[in-house]
């Protein structure tokens, strides 16, 4: 398994493994090939691919408001699960942040993902207590 930056050609390979975990993405919006482009071109360090040979197996996407990084977009194709992907991707993004002075990093997580849950646990996170997480979108796309 080798880990490196994705690009804008490996777009497709991130949206069906998006689909084929059934992680849900926004392909009018905020996921789109042109969003992602954007995004690619501003942070190229934040978009982690894990791949076996050319097929791509695994992928984080990072990101930061300058106080704390964000784990985003975590996911792992179901034949390639119990490996330690998700795990390297995890350190390899958090390496990313570090090097960008960052020194605490989140994953938000739906409250009935298990194994996501325990994942992060075992590298180290903290379950918030407490804490209600707000968003207000102007679209359903964004």
């Amino acid at each position: 398994m080798e880990i490196r930056k994705l690009i804008i050609d490996d777009y497709e390979d991130m949206t069906k493994l998006w689909s084929k975990t059934r992680l849900p993405f926004r392909p009018k919006g905020r996921d789109s090939r042109k969003a992602m482009a954007a995004e690619m071109r501003a942070n190229p360090d934040f978009f982690l691919g894990a791949f076996e040979g050319s097929q791509l197996i695994g992928l984080v996407v990072a990101s930061c408001d300058l106080r704390k990084g964000w784990l985003n977009r975590l996911v792992v194709d179901p034949d390639n699960r119990r490996r330690g992907v998700a795990k390297n991707l995890i350190t390899e993004a958090e390496r990313v942040l570090r090097d960008r002075g960052i020194r605490i990093f989140c994953a938000l997580i739906d409250e009935c993902n298990t194994p996501s849950k325990e994942l992060f646990k075992r590298c180290g996170y903290v379950e918030g207590r407490g804490e209600i997480y707000f968003s207000k979108r102007e679209s359903d796309e964004v």
